[in-house]
């Protein structure tokens, strides 16, 4: 599915609703107060490490985001910067700028200005969708700004898209989760995986646990003698955007079959789309490593502020080695491939060393790894997913569909990102325009899962 979203009403062009409230009758009902967001706070070795890979390649894009699908006619834009006016009282990051040098700060923004930071991108029409979309996905940041909003509208009355960005310096993917629920959602939780209360190992054997898990890490960097990077095309620089879903019961039931999870089935479906991806484009793939982010917030930590991820390398089981006339087939194979890899990674242990690595690694040694773990000598593909919501709206329209846009890495095929919305687990696809037939990746990717299913039920 090449879903960019297009609605397919054929009406007339209705006259402008306003369906945001303004910032003077914004939503009157009981929220949860969040703490009073401290005067400085200090920038995360995480987040250093991308503000220096935006300052070494300032040619590069280094952000990521989301696109929210509505269902309704559009609001004016004053309308929704005031709404959004409203709703960023909740996010005090969202209002924040970086302060130092040495040693950064976060602190608040007493200029801030949120006409700087939402925009408008109008299609000319009912066949100017995707020239708008374009325009969101790749328009330049205000100047001094780390996040910017665009209304998306033109193309019909009763549908209009909202695409939020952020430099990945600013947030991870569970903080943006937070920015949708606050400002689209309803307030629910996040889905995110925490480590568990109960007893926890001693402190120093926490910390012989992090050094070890953060040395075997760095050694799965080690970049593979003979692999080089892929050269399917030639980078163009602009984004494009391709989308497709599935129930996420079919996902879970997937994953459930072969005791792994809804995510597990995910990275055995997007292997399978690569094979067959491969084969139609003819780029060859003798090796695909994916950098899979791993929420490492403390169960208690405000999800708001900067990134608390941490990246792992793991390899794709794309090409398969030859199998006996009594094995399963290649999509169970693929499957059991990546169950067996993420197993240590559901458990509370390793998640907890992971927190605890992620909580006290040095800024230097962060940035060195992050540099290793985001090179095409590493890994060439970035995949993540997220739990985002129920449901949601603004105003009166509610979303229908969303797409992640994860962080499309120079060097790498392709981003890929699955959200799971309402019923529905979306896979989003971010490719530069040069890479061939990128389109058909969610196809192949729903293929796959068709064929998993099938496997998965025997």
């Amino acid at each position: 599915m090449s879903a960019s979203g297009r609605p397919t009403s054929s009406t007339e062009p209705a006259p402008p609703t306003t369906s945001v409230p303004s910032a003077r009758s914004a939503p009157s009902g009981p929220r949860p107060e969040r703490p009073a967001a401290p005067p400085y706070l200090p920038v995360h070795p995480v987040d250093r490490a991308f503000l220096n890979l935006e300052r070494a390649r300032p040619d590069v894009r280094w952000d990521a985001g989301g696109v929210a699908y509505l269902s309704g006619p559009p609001p004016a834009l004053a309308d929704l910067r005031a709404y959004f006016g409203h709703r960023l009282r909740a996010l005090p990051l969202m209002t924040s700028r970086i302060e130092g040098g040495r040693r950064p700060r976060w602190q608040p923004d007493e200029g801030f200005d949120v006409d700087r930071h939402v925009h408008e991108a109008v299609a000319d029409g009912p066949g100017g969708w995707d020239a708008a979309l374009h325009t969101a996905l790749n328009a330049p940041f205000a100047p001094g700004t780390y996040w910017g909003a665009w209304l998306v509208h033109g193309h019909g009355p009763d549908a209009y898209a909202l695409c939020y960005r952020f430099h990945h310096a600013c947030q991870d993917g569970a903080a943006a989760a937070m920015t949708f629920r606050a400002v689209l959602g309803e307030g629910e939780a996040s889905g995110r995986p925490v480590p568990g209360p109960g007893r926890r190992a001693g402190m120093p054997r926490r910390v012989a646990a992090a050094v070890g898990l953060a040395a075997r890490f760095a050694a799965g960097t080690v970049a593979v003698r003979g692999h080089r990077p892929v050269a399917a095309y030639v980078p163009t620089g602009e984004r494009r955007l391709y989308r497709g879903r599935v129930p996420s019961d079919t996902l879970r039931r997937i994953g459930a079959a072969r005791d792994g999870s809804a995510h597990d089935a995910h990275l055995a479906a997007l292997a399978g789309a690569l094979a067959a991806w491969a084969d139609e484009s003819e780029v060859p793939l003798p090796r695909v490593t994916a950098v899979l982010p791993v929420d490492a917030r403390r169960p208690d930590e405000e999800q708001t502020w900067g990134n608390r991820c941490f990246a792992l390398p793991l390899e794709l089981p794309v090409r398969l080695a030859p199998a006996d006339a009594s094995s399963d087939g290649d999509a169970v194979r693929r499957l059991d491939h990546v169950t067996t890899a993420t197993r240590k990674l559901r458990g509370a242990a390793r998640r907890q060393t992971i927190v605890d690595l992620v909580r006290h690694m040095p800024a230097r040694p962060t940035e060195w790894y992050m540099r290793r773990v985001l090179s095409p000598r590493v890994t060439n593909v970035m995949t993540t997913s997220m739990p985002l919501a129920d449901r949601g709206g603004l105003g009166e329209t509610r979303v229908t569909g969303t797409a992640l846009l994860p962080l499309l890495v120079p060097g790498h095929l392709f981003a890929v990102a699955l959200s799971f919305f309402g019923e529905w687990a979306e896979v989003s696809v971010v490719v530069d325009r040069g890479l061939p037939r990128g389109e058909r990746l969610p196809e192949l990717w729903e293929r796959a899962v068709a064929e998993l299913e099938e496997a998965a039920s025997r």
